[in-house]
């Protein structure tokens, strides 16, 4: 059974940094984090392959930083300069071989970023 287990997430003020985990079951090609705010649609954050070949939203270069352990099927995302507009809940996701697409999802981590 596929599971990817998120953890890492909470509150901190602007400009403070968060990094959060997944950890999958199965060992996936390909790896990245999705957001979703209040209204918004959810969008990718930032992605990585088997490889190391990682790409990122143009809102978040810079700031945060994708990457794996292949060892321990994990993904982590570190978050540093955060700000208010970076909460969401954050979902951890794989590529589905069959598909080539995302379609493994976590169970979503809230990020807040509050003073």
């Amino acid at each position: 059974q596929v599971q990817l287990v998120e953890s890492g997430g909470g509150l901190v003020q602007p400009g403070g940094s968060l990094r959060l985990s997944c950890a999958a079951s199965f060992s996936a090609y390909a790896m990245g984090w999705y957001r979703q705010a209040p209204g918004k649609k959810r969008e990718l954050v930032a992605g990585i392959a088997s490889g190391g070949s990682a790409n990122y939203a143009d809102s978040v270069k810079g700031r945060f930083t994708i990457s794996r352990d292949n060892a321990k099927n994990t993904v982590y995302l570190q978050m540093n300069s955060l700000k208010p507009e970076d909460t969401a809940v954050y979902y951890c996701s794989a590529v589905d071989p069959t598909t080539g697409l995302y379609g493994y999802w976590g169970q979503g981590t809230q990020v807040t970023v509050s003073s």
